[in-house]
């Protein structure tokens, strides 16, 4: 029983100084975590339903839609890891406006939504190309290039300044483009497209996905 405990009580130190260090790096960086690792604390409470947080993780499970940031932000640097289940299908909005009448906002219209997915998967083999990983979605495909095998932790940094978006997937860059030349390829209007500022939402389709070390630094 002691030897339980204290290897209980080891995991557990090993865990916080693990949070205390990612927290410390992403400061001496200049980036400011958007995630604690312990709590929903920078998000806003009333979009937490079907969102765990274990382990330094956070969890969307598949009864988690759109997970929004409190704060809104301009031109910045956002980075994160994710993590993928089979043939899941999720995304983060950038620069997103809140319906004033209180609905769920779209985050592709509203703002932009950068496409986060597994599209190895027999159900995603029809889907156009600007619903691939990476892509502005409906507006940009993305390359299809630098993605770990399902099971494994991604890092994917968004840079936003002014009309210029940059996508970068475990340091290769998949997008890079200036919003001004481009026009939607989906059909539709997106009216957030050009947005100087907006929310950040973890967009939750019906899988799971995870998160971690989510930062981000304003330029």
């Amino acid at each position: 029983m002691y030897s339980r405990r204290l290897f209980l009580s080891a995991a557990l130190g090993l865990c916080t100084l693990a949070l205390s260090t990612t927290v410390s790096r992403a400061a001496d960086e200049g980036f400011t975590p958007l995630f604690d690792g312990k709590s929903f604390a920078g998000w806003k409470a009333d979009t937490t339903k079907g969102y765990e947080v274990k382990d330094g993780v956070l969890i969307c499970t598949p009864q988690g839609k759109h997970l929004i940031s409190e704060k809104a932000y301009g031109d910045f640097h956002l980075k994160f890891d994710f993590k993928l289940s089979q043939g899941a299908n999720n995304g983060m909005g950038i620069r997103c406006d809140l319906p004033k009448d209180g609905k769920a906002p779209a985050p592709h219209l509203n703002g932009m939504e950068i496409q986060l997915i597994d599209a190895n998967v027999p159900k995603h083999e029809k889907i156009k190309e600007w619903q691939h990983h990476g892509s502005i979605y409906g507006v940009l495909p993305a390359k299809h290039e630098g993605m770990k095998p399902i099971g494994e932790w991604n890092t994917q940094e968004i840079v936003a300044q002014g009309t210029k978006i940059k996508v970068i997937l475990n340091g290769v860059t998949i997008v890079d483009a200036d919003l001004s030349k481009l026009k939607p390829i989906d059909g539709h209007e997106h009216p957030g497209m050009l947005n100087a500022s907006g929310h950040l939402i973890i967009c939750g389709h019906n899988d799971h996905v995870e998160f971690r070390n989510l930062a981000i630094k304003n330029l």
